[in-house]
């Protein structure tokens, strides 16, 4: 982490911990994005099917969203969030699985 989010009192995610712990990693690619690559034992709920997926995604469980950059993850973090998950934005899937 950077000296800003130091100064901001940014917490460092321990990616690997929160997966060890039984986090839910929730791909929100779409289904072919999904198919060319994806972090194993992964959950493909593409971003556009997320508000009606939601019985599909454990609300006693961390969830962990990513995708290829970490904009569609961020969106899907927000509606998560709002309903209700502990929810944490892993970015790009090809990042985040070097952090598992």
């Amino acid at each position: 982490m950077g000296l800003l989010g130091k100064l901001l009192g940014i917490k460092q995610v321990d990616y690997k911990q929160l997966v060890k712990d039984g986090a839910v990693i929730v791909d929100v690619r779409t289904i072919g994005e999904y198919k060319t690559g994806h972090i194993k034992n992964s959950v493909n709920i593409p971003l556009s099917d997320i508000q009606r997926s939601l019985n599909k995604i454990p609300k006693n469980k961390t969830i962990i969203t990513c995708c290829a950059s970490g904009m569609r993850s961020g969106s899907a973090k927000q509606l998560l969030k709002s309903n209700g998950y502990n929810v944490h934005n892993g970015g790009g899937w090809n990042s985040l699985a070097g952090k598992i």
